[in-house]
């Protein structure tokens, strides 16, 4: 039996979006082509590939094991694919970088322009994302995260650490007083990142709720004490408000050194260290794309601690 590349390919769409819509958004074809293909996929090999459910579609066991075999060789392609393009002596083509979405808007685009106006050559697309994209099958060519990657085929370059501040606008203090302390904090309007959110920019990005003792309203908590918070999942959105007024909340130290308008409150409180790191395949080492822009931020990083 010979195996159809194509419907091949968009099983495996199918397998990790979970269902046809969303697999026939990122292949731009219809849910009803996509099923098709899956359906002439199963008759052609004889098995079910799905058990369909109305919450969506679960793989069978012998769809687990063509998913397997499929991810390895797709991920095998694409790295193939970016080697090829690396091994041309100028650095050149296409070049994505995934960052955290804070992080890309208020450090990274601001210096884009100097990134394009010394390599026009490279075209590069920069995906703001707070979830975690998968290098090894190509959703991006390199990553900037605020963690340290557990992953031992990444090759990974420190290149600074940032702390967050409790602070808040000098009008919101100047209306509502300046806290002194963890207890005083309770009293103020706090901005905070969802606790359901799915994903964060890095590990506890709620660190100031910890500092004061928040707890979750759980029915069994006679002892909970209604706090005023504001829910925001964007880290840029908490930096706007809090700069605007709304309220206290934690946001990283070089942002609250960049805006005269912020003011840094119990500087006692010191959040752990976040790490921000550069990281990216080793099969693409010798990139000279990848080399270009890792160089251009080690040049650039230094202003964070300025």
């Amino acid at each position: 039996m010979a195996m159809d590349w194509d419907k091949l390919r968009i099983f495996h769409a199918v397998a990790v979006a979970g269902s046809f819509t969303h697999a026939g958004e990122t292949l731009n074809l219809s849910q009803s082509a996509v099923s098709r293909q899956i359906s002439s996929l199963e008759d052609s090999i004889g098995v079910p590939l799905f058990h369909r459910h109305a919450r969506g579609l679960i793989l069978t066991e012998q769809g687990d094991l063509l998913y397997n075999a499929a991810k390895d060789i797709f991920s095998r392609l694409a790295m193939i694919e970016g080697q090829l393009g690396d091994s041309k002596e100028r650095a050149e083509g296409p070049l994505t970088i995934t960052v955290a979405e804070f992080f890309g808007t208020t450090w990274l685009a601001p210096i884009l322009k100097e990134f394009h106006d010394l390599h026009p050559e490279i075209d590069l697309t920069v995906l703001l994302e707070d979830r975690v994209l998968n290098l090894g099958m190509r959703e991006a060519d390199a990553a900037i995260r605020l963690y340290e990657p557990s992953q031992q085929d990444l090759i990974q370059r420190q290149l600074t650490s940032i702390k967050l501040n409790i602070c808040a606008s000098k009008d919101y203090l100047k209306a509502r007083g300046t806290p002194k302390d963890a207890a005083s904090l309770l009293k103020h309007t706090l901005i905070a990142y969802p606790e359901d959110a799915l994903v964060t920019p890095f590990e506890n990005a709620n660190w100031h709720l910890d500092f004061i003792g928040f707890k979750s309203r759980r029915p069994s908590d006679t002892a909970f004490q209604p706090v005023d918070i504001v829910w925001i999942n964007s880290l840029s959105a908490v930096y706007q408000a809090a700069r605007n007024g709304l309220g206290v909340a934690a946001l990283p130290d070089y942002l609250v050194k960049a805006a005269p308008e912020l003011e840094q409150i119990i500087p006692e409180a010191e959040s752990p260290s976040i790490d921000v790191y550069f990281v990216y395949p080793q099969e693409r080492r010798h990139s000279g794309r990848i080399a270009c822009f890792r160089d251009f931020l080690l040049k650039h990083i230094a202003t964070i601690s300025e």
